[in-house]
């Protein structure tokens, strides 16, 4: 790492000649009073309830929303959809150039080593799934930039609110403040409830049918038994009652000739109805999150089939490229400006992602009557072309010759 680039890091805020300096600005994120949530059962009551106090005309909140968001989030196929095409943004990497399109080497190489900047891009794409992020800019002891996720149940996206406390109806309207686009950025639309609204009802059957699935295996996995014996007969009822208890997993015990013992007939379903709902459910939300069903149908699925069901997520995900980009150049480089963070414009971009296979072959085909770019080759595909192969050429030549 140079010297300049050193200095950059431990102090990237005096880079600007006239940076706002956040000495007087509020830790917001740092006033949120904790809540201590307990754990209940969730139904589609709890969601229509949630959906109501989200929707309100008059200082709409949305903590009871964001809460059974918290709560379904724990689905785990939710969570590895959502993993699975959040990492796909965040694994890329991206540039900084400026107004004549050449990359900002240095800046680009600094940036891509800071774990706020990987925050901000993920909080970017938390607002596909929650409809809205409101972050705030800080430094820590170190004098290091960190990013800060401002609880979202505190946060009223449409009126502009934020409380200290999402139970009180005292807030403060945080676009008034002088702080706002600047140590305080927000990324979303603020009336979208993003797409975890679509999935609660599927993460919510779900939990039922494998509730009532678990319920089925503990009744009948071991048949219900019962004994005849006389109930007028005190000693007997008791004497019954305890084989009955401590019978355990014993395949044998003794019954007077009065008495009768046997096993109750079982249902005869094995649990194909929980199944399918699960399935279903899973289905559904892999549809939501990732626009396909990938690798999960192992009956039904083939190569062509996952292959097309990838090619649909990489749509996704670029999708997902181009709004970080558009964040970046309208919300987040104009507030990085003002804080002194970078000094001069950029423009943030990735590079366009290509089919390399298809690449690959259409090179190989120019490559037998065109000359091909060795440097392009390389940065391209990674190869470090020399030259052509001397035993390629004379056996190229020997084959001429001999047909001539």
């Amino acid at each position: 790492m140079s010297r300049n680039r050193k200095k950059q890091t431990a102090n990237l805020a005096k880079q600007n000649s006239n940076p706002v300096s956040n000495a007087n600005a509020p830790r917001y994120s740092g006033s949120i009073a904790p809540k201590s949530i307990s754990r209940t059962r969730q139904d589609i009551g709890s969601w229509n309830k949630a959906l109501t106090l989200a929707r309100k005309a008059d200082k709409p909140k949305r903590w009871q929303l964001y809460n059974l968001y918290d709560e379904i989030i724990l689905d785990a196929l939710l969570k590895s959809q959502i993993e699975n095409r959040m990492l796909k943004s965040l694994s890329q990497s991206f540039t900084l150039t400026d107004e004549s399109g050449n990359i900002d080497q240095e800046l680009t190489a600094l940036l891509q080593n800071q774990i706020w900047v990987n925050e901000l891009n993920k909080q970017i794409l938390n607002t596909r799934y929650y409809g809205h992020s409101l972050v705030e800019f800080n430094y820590n002891e170190k004098g290091e930039i960190q990013v800060t996720l401002i609880p979202r149940q505190n946060v009223d996206p449409v009126g502009g609110f934020l409380y200290f406390d999402y139970t009180d109806e005292k807030g403060v309207n945080y676009r008034e403040i002088p702080e706002y686009g600047t140590w305080l950025m927000e990324f979303g639309d603020k009336n979208e409830l993003g797409l975890l609204n679509n999935a609660v009802p599927h993460v919510l059957f779900k939990r039922f049918a494998q509730s009532c699935w678990s319920e089925l295996c503990e009744i009948y996995g071991i048949p219900p038994r019962y004994m005849k014996t006389n109930t007028n007969d005190p000693g007997m009822l008791k004497r019954a009652e305890r084989m009955m208890r401590d019978m355990g997993s014993a395949a044998w015990f003794i019954i007077d000739e009065s008495e009768q013992f046997e096993f109750a007939q079982t249902t005869a379903t094995n649990g194909d109805v929980f199944n399918n709902l699960i399935r279903l459910c899973n289905n559904e939300n892999s549809l939501l999150i990732s626009g396909a069903i990938i690798g999960q149908d192992t009956k039904n699925g083939s190569r062509s089939k996952d292959e097309s069901s990838q090619d649909m997520l990489q749509t996704l995900v670029d999708s997902d490229l181009s709004l970080i980009e558009q964040v970046w150049n309208t919300v987040i480089i104009p507030g990085l400006l003002n804080i002194g963070v970078i000094s001069k414009l950029r423009t943030y971009s990735y590079p366009k992602s290509e089919n390399l296979d298809q690449l690959w072959t259409r090179t190989k085909e120019a490559a037998t009557f065109l000359e091909v770019n060795p440097e392009w080759v390389k940065s391209t595909f990674g190869i470090d072309v020399l030259g052509a192969k001397k035993e390629a050429n004379t056996a190229q030549k020997l084959h001429l010759d001999f047909f001539d």
